[in-house]
C-alpha cells in the first residue's frame, strides 16, 4: 500500500509539472461516424509525441491545449467500435474534423475490460472477446448469459432451467468468474446454484469476455475470467425525447417479454430509463413434456443520468430487479414419469407417493407456492476525468440483494432461506502521463459486505461481514509492432462473524435463529468467524504484430481467489438447490498459473484465430457428494443431497480455434466456425489414474464445434433493408471425462442442435430509424438432449426409469419472434 500511495504522489507531482503556465494554442475539433454522420461521444483524442489527450463530449467535440511554439504533431483518434485515424496538425489551423469508419473486423475493435485504457483487441495479449450490440440484438435465447454463450467460444453456462444460467469460462465458474455490470462487480449471493444474473436482459448494449485470470485488475473472484456487460448509456438527443420498444415471444415456454425505454439529453446532461417485464410458463421437450416449476416472472427498472464535459464524464445509475422463479426438484411418478409436487413437510413427505401435477398447472403462468424471490437494488456512479496530463477513474456502488426461497408447502408464506446481502463497491484508478512509449496505471479497489439471515428456517451460511481491498500497478510499453504489458497486485480479504445459534420453534415446528443472550436449548450451528486471506496476482504479456494481418500473443498470469463464504462456513440446507452444503474452515486461497499463446490472422476474405492455454490451480476447491462407509449417500434432510467441499490441486488445459470466411467478392456472405475443447483434472495424489472416480473435475464442457452461415441480402425496396438469413449447427461431443465419484456426475451423450433465423430492418417513414424484426427457430429438429452443464440432469429420485431416461432434458423446439421498435 505504501508503494501505491507513493506512485499516486509521483503521478500528481508529474501532472502538476506538466501543467505549468506557458504560451498555448487550443486545438478544437469534432469526430463523427463516416456512415451515419452522427457524432461519436467519449472517443479518445491524443497528441502523438506529447503526453496530452482529451475525450470527445456528447456532441463528439473535443478541445486541448498545446504550447504555441511546439513543433507540428499528429492527432490520434480512437473510439470503441471504429477504425482509428491520424490527422496531421499544421501551424495555421486549429480546427480539425475526423470521420471514422465503423470496424468490420472484430480484431480492430477497442475493448475496455481487463485493461486500464481502451486497447485494440489485436494488441491485447489477454484472451478477450468483444460481443457487439448487433450480435446481442439479433440473437434469441432465454436470458442474456445464454445470448453471450452463443456469441463467445470458450464461454459456457451451468443451467438450472431457462432463466438460470451462471457463466463458466474454460471449465471454471461460480466465484471464479466475475460478472460485471457497467464496471461494477455483480454481488448477489454468487455461490448459489439456483439463480442467475440480476440485470435487465434488454438493456445490455455490448459485452466483453476475458478468458483467463483477470485478478490483476479485479482481485479475488476473477481467477477464471470476467463477463462484462455494458448497458445502454445516455446519449445526446439534441433535447428530443426518444422512445423505444422491445417485444418478444418464445413458443416453447410461452415467454412474453416487453421493454420500453425513454431517453433525452443535450450536450452536457443526458438521461435514459427502461422498464421491462418477462414471464414464462414451464418449458417443454419431447421426453419430459412440460418440466414442472421452471417458469418465472421477472420485472426490472433501470435509469441512468450522464454528464459530459471537455475533460471527461460522469454517469449515475440505478436499477431495481424483482424475479419470481420456480424451484424444480425433479420428483416424478415412478411408472408414468409424470411430475409430482410436494404437499407435506420434509419429515412427513413421502417422495415416492406425491400427487401428480395436473396439466393445467404445468401450462400456467401461475407459479407454484414453492418458488424463490430475488430482489436486487443497485446504485452506482462511474467517473472519468483528465487531471493534468493524466486520467482518473472513480467508481462507487451500493447493491442490496434480498433472496427468499419458499419450500414449506403447508406454510407457503414462510421462507426457508431468507438472506439479505449489502455490498459497497469502490474503485480508484489513475493513468499516469505517458513516459515516451510507456503507459502506467495505479489503482485500488475492493468492497465491503454484510450478510444477514432474516426470518427463515434454513441456514446454509452464517451472518458475516467482509472487507476486501487490493492495489495494483500496471505497465504497458508499445513500439511499432511490439506491445509489452504486465503488472502486480496485492489483495487482502477479512471475514468476520459472530456465533450463530439455531433452535426449534415449538409454535411452528421449524428452526429459527436464536440470538444472545437467549440461546437456551439452541445449537451452535456456526462458530465465530474471523479469517483473513491474502494473495499476490501478476501478469506479463506480449503481442507482436508481424503485420496488420498477422499477430502473435502470449500471456502468463498468476490468479488469486479467496474461498467463498459457503466453501469455508456452510453447514445447512439450501432449499432452492436441494443440497445440504458442508464447508471447511481450513481451506487456503486458490492460486492459478495460466499460460496462453495465440495467433490471429486477418485477411480481406478470411480470419483465423488459434489459442492454446494451460492452467494449474493450487488449492482447488470442489464439491463431492457425501457418502457413508458403505458408499450410500448421506441424507441429512430427506429429499435433499449432501455435498461436502474438498481441496486439492487441479489442472485445466485446452484450445480454441476460430475460422471466419467472408469473401469480398461475395458481398454479405459469412461462414463462421469455432472448435473449443477443455480438459480438467484433479491432480490430488489420491486421484491419480482414478478415472471417473475422482480424476476428472466437475462441470467440464465437452468438445464443442459451432458452425454458422449467414447471408445479408441487398434489397431495392425502400421499406426494407439489412436483411440477413442465417443458420448454425452446435455440436457437443459425448462427455466421458466426468466426476463419477459418489455418483456426483454421470456420462453425457453427444447431441447436435440446429438453429435458423432471419432478421431485417423495416422502415416506416423517411429518415426514420428502422424497426428490427427477428424470427428464429432454435433446436429445429426438436432434439432430446442433456447438457452435462445442466443441473436438471441430476434432479432424479430413482435409479431406474421405464423409458430408460433419468433426469430432466433440455428445451425442445423453440420459435422466437422479437421486435425492436425505435420511435422519434
Amino acid at each position: 500500500m505504501k508503494l501505491f500511495f507513493l506512485l499516486i504522489g509521483l503521478g500528481l507531482i508529474e501532472g502538476s509539472v506538466y501543467a505549468q503556465p506557458a504560451p498555448t494554442r487550443t486545438i478544437r475539433g469534432s469526430v463523427t461516424d463516416a456512415d451515419t454522420r452522427k457524432p461519436i461521444p467519449f472517443g479518445n483524442v491524443s497528441l502523438m509525441g506529447l503526453n496530452k489527450g482529451a475525450l470527445t463530449d456528447a456532441r463528439g467535440q473535443f478541445s486541448l491545449s498545446i504550447k504555441a511554439d511546439s513543433l507540428p504533431h499528429a492527432l490520434i483518434i480512437s473510439c470503441i467500435g471504429y477504425k482509428s485515424d491520424t490527422l496531421a496538425i499544421g501551424y495555421g489551423n486549429n480546427v480539425y474534423t475526423a470521420t471514422l469508419l465503423p470496424i468490420v473486423n472484430a480484431l480492430n475493435e477497442v475493448v475496455v475490460t481487463g485493461v486500464t485504457r481502451g486497447t485494440l483487441l489485436r494488441q491485447n495479449p489477454v484472451a478477450i472477446l468483444a460481443i457487439s450490440h448487433k450480435s446481442i440484438e439479433t440473437t434469441a435465447s432465454s436470458n442474456i448469459i445464454d445470448v453471450l454463450v452463443k456469441n463467445a467460444p470458450g464461454l459456457n453456462a451451468v443451467k438450472t432451467g431457462p432463466n438460470i444460467s451462471k457463466p463458466f469460462i474454460r471449465g471454471l465458474g461460480y466465484n471464479r468468474v466475475l460478472t460485471l455490470y457497467d464496471g461494477v462487480r455483480q454481488e448477489g449471493q454468487q455461490w448459489g446454484d439456483e439463480h442467475g444474473v440480476e440485470v435487465d436482459n434488454y438493456n445490455i448494449d455490448r459485452a466483453e469476455v476475458i478468458k483467463g485470470p483477470a485478478s490483476l485488475m479485479y482481485g479475488s473472484d476473477a481467477l477464471a475470467g470476467v463477463v462484462s456487460m455494458l448497458p445502454m448509456h445516455p446519449k445526446d438527443t439534441e433535447g428530443k425525447i426518444k422512445v423505444g420498444l422491445v417485444t418478444e415471444y418464445q413458443s416453447n415456454n410461452r415467454l412474453l417479454g416487453e421493454s420500453i425505454s425513454l431517453a433525452s439529453g443535450g450536450s452536457r446532461w443526458a438521461w435514459n430509463m427502461r422498464g421491462s417485464i418477462r414471464a414464462a410458463t414451464n418449458y417443454q421437450n419431447n421426453v419430459d413434456g412440460r418440466v414442472y416449476n421452471t417458469g418465472f416472472s421477472e420485472r426490472t427498472l433501470t435509469t441512468m443520468l450522464g454528464y459530459s464535459g471537455h475533460k471527461g464524464y460522469s454517469r449515475f445509475g440505478a436499477s431495481l430487479y424483482d424475479n419470481l422463479q420456480g424451484i424444480p426438484d425433479g420428483s416424478r411418478d415412478s411408472l408414468t414419469r409424470q411430475f409430482t409436487r410436494q404437499v407435506a413437510e420434509s419429515d412427513l413427505d413421502d417422495i415416492k407417493h406425491r400427487p401428480i401435477v395436473p396439466a393445467s398447472e404445468l401450462s400456467s403462468y401461475h407459479l407454484s407456492p414453492l418458488h424463490q424471490r430475488i430482489q436486487h437494488y443497485r446504485l452506482h456512479t462511474n467517473n472519468h476525468y483528465q487531471i493534468g496530463n493524466g486520467e482518473i477513474d472513480v467508481l462507487l456502488a451500493f447493491q442490496q440483494n434480498v433472496r427468499r426461497e419458499y419450500n414449506h408447502p403447508t406454510q407457503p408464506e414462510q421462507a426457508g432461506l431468507y438472506v439479505r446481502l449489502n455490498t459497497f463497491n469502490y474503485g480508484l484508478r489513475y493513468n499516469l502521463p505517458n513516459l515516451g512509449r510507456l503507459a502506467s496505471t495505479i489503482g485500488v479497489n475492493g468492497m465491503l459486505q454484510s450478510n444477514k439471515n432474516k426470518n427463515g428456517t434454513d441456514f446454509p451460511i452464517p451472518d458475516y461481514r467482509l472487507f476486501d481491498i487490493g492495489s495494483f500497478v500496471f505497465l504497458k510499453y508499445q513500439a511499432d509492432k511490439l506491445t509489452l504489458s504486465g503488472g502486480l497486485r496485492y489483495d487482502k480479504r477479512q471475514l468476520t462473524g459472530d456465533d450463530f445459534y439455531v433452535r426449534n420453534d415449538p409454535r411452528t415446528g421449524f428452526d429459527k435463529h436464536a440470538t444472545l443472550p437467549d440461546t437456551a436449548g439452541a445449537t451452535l450451528q456456526f462458530p465465530r468467524l474471523n479469517q483473513s486471506f491474502t494473495g499476490i496476482s501478476a501478469s506479463v504479456g506480449v503481442t507482436y504484430e508481424f503485420s496488420e494481418k498477422l499477430a502473435l500473443k502470449a500471456n502468463i498470469a498468476r490468479g488469486y481467489r479467496a474461498p467463498s463464504i459457503t466453501e469455508i462456513a456452510s453447514n445447512g440446507l439450501d432449499p432452492g438447490a436441494h443440497i445440504v452444503y458442508i464447508g471447511s474452515r481450513n481451506f487456503k486461497p486458490e492460486f492459478s498459473l495460466q499460460e496462453d499463446i495465440g495467433l490471429t490472422a486477418t485477411f480481406p476474405d478470411v480470419n483465423v484465430g488459434v489459442s492454446v492455454f494451460n492452467n494449474f490451480i493450487e488449492n482447488y476447491i470442489s464439491l463431492s457428494q457425501l457418502v457413508d462407509d458403505q458408499g450410500e449417500p448421506v441424507i441429512i434432510v430427506p429429499g435433499n443431497k449432501t455435498y461436502q467441499y474438498q481441496q486439492s490441486s487441479a489442472q485445466l488445459y485446452g484450445f480454441e480455434t476460430q475460422f471466419s470466411l467472408h469473401p469480398t467478392s461475395w458481398r454479405g456472405f459469412s461462414f463462421d466456425n469455432s472448435v473449443v475443447v477443455v480438459y480438467g483434472y484433479n491432480r490430488g495424489v489420491r486421484y491419480t489414474d482414478a478415472g471417473t472416480n475422482g480424476e476428472y473435475l466437475p462441470f467440464i464442457p465437452p468438445l464443442r464445434v459451432a458452425t454458422g452461415v449467414s447471408q445479408t441480402l441487398s434489397t431495392k425496396r425502400q421499406w426494407l433493408s439489412d436483411v440477413t438469413i442465417k443458420a448454425d449447427v452446435d455440436y457437443n461431443a459425448r462427455q466421458d471425462r466426468y466426476l463419477g465419484l459418489n455418483d456426483t456426475e454421470t456420462a453425457t451423450a453427444a447431441y447436435t442442435l440446429v438453429n435458423a433465423g432471419i432478421d431485417g430492418l423495416i422502415h416506416v417513414g423517411k429518415d426514420k430509424p428502422g424497426l428490427r424484426v427477428l424470427f428464429q427457430v432454435n433446436n429445429i429438429f426438436d432434439v432430446a438432449y442433456q447438457s452435462n452443464l445442466s443441473r436438471l440432469k441430476y434432479f432424479e429420485y430413482f435409479t431406474q426409469s421405464p423409458n430408460g431416461r433419468l433426469g430432466m432434458f433440455g428445451m425442445g423446439r423453440n420459435i422466437c419472434l422479437k421486435l425492436t421498435i425505435p420511435f422519434n
